[in-house]
């Protein structure tokens, strides 16, 4: 019934109506991991990754009918600017669904009692990114056991390459995902989200009156981040769409392929500017 509340057209038109659909599923999504599972002494534990497999079961319905609706203009328009022009519709649909995401999950992690357990791996990604010469203590600070001990340099260049590296790892990901499986890319926004989620949390140190300045700090390099991946989940989509439909012999296959490449092109070149914004200019102005 959920998918019913809204579908692709609309969402592009109106694609900040998004941002509350992300609110309802990722409160939904709490609420349901903690009624199912926060009572039982083992599944208890991973509550972070069941609040991220229900926030996708929500979502996957759009997100693949929002990604055959970008597949299919490919088909019907000829403009490589247009066909850029209309995939940035579906950007914002996805970026305001992220963003409620965020917030959902940053109110959840502030307001239910041992907030830290419903975003335990995220708090050890957390961790391991941007402390990973005190990794244990990191853990042990946000109320975590220490795991094993993960070391690594801490000056800028190196946290540079280490972010960027990481976020190519997952923009890899998301066209693989969405290659295979179309909206297998929801994956990697709600699990960036809960991780962003954990961070701001972490920043706020749960004060849900500074959630505002958290949201401000992280999303400065987190909402390129994420549009960055959904730009390679296109191309991924829109690629399989013409193997499967066997447009290889056909003129049409290859501007698909070059908007698929503008696509991931694009994509990669906003990492690096989000790796840059994320280590260089958020310290200073946070």
């Amino acid at each position: 019934m959920l998918e019913l509340l809204i579908n692709p057209k609309k969402a592009e038109r109106k694609p900040w109506e998004m941002f509350f659909i992300g609110l309802v599923y990722g409160f939904l999504s709490i609420i349901i991991a903690y009624a199912l599972f926060g009572k039982n002494p083992v599944l208890s534990h991973y509550m972070s990754i069941f609040v991220i497999v229900f926030s996708v079961i929500f979502s996957m319905p759009f997100v693949y009918y929002t990604l055959k609706l970008e597949e299919r203009k490919d088909y019907e328009l000829d403009s490589e600017w247009r066909l850029l022009k209309e995939h940035g519709k579906a950007i914002k649909v996805f970026l305001w669904l992220f963003i409620g995401f965020v917030v959902a999950f940053s109110v959840g992690y502030m307001i239910f009692p041992n907030g830290e357990n419903f975003f335990r791996a995220q708090i050890e990604t957390f961790c391991q990114i941007n402390r990973p010469d005190s990794f244990n203590n990191c853990l042990t600070e946000y109320g975590l056991n220490s795991g094993n001990l993960v070391t690594g340099a801490a000056t800028s260049s190196a946290r540079f390459w280490s972010i960027f590296s990481n976020n190519i790892i997952v923009l890899m990901i998301s066209m693989v995902a969405s290659l295979v499986f179309g909206a297998g890319a929801i994956f990697i926004l709600a699990w960036n989200a809960s991780v962003i989620a954990a961070a701001i949390g972490i920043f706020t140190r749960s004060d849900i009156v500074q959630l505002p300045l958290g949201l401000a700090r992280y999303f400065i390099h987190g909402i390129p981040e994420i549009a960055a991946y959904f730009m390679a989940a296109l191309a991924g989509g829109i690629f399989s769409t013409a193997v499967i439909r066997r447009d290889s012999k056909r003129e049409k296959f290859l501007m698909i392929v070059q908007d698929s490449l503008n696509l991931l092109i694009i994509a990669i070149v906003i990492l690096i500017i989000a790796a840059l914004i994320e280590v260089f200019i958020t310290p200073k102005l946070f």
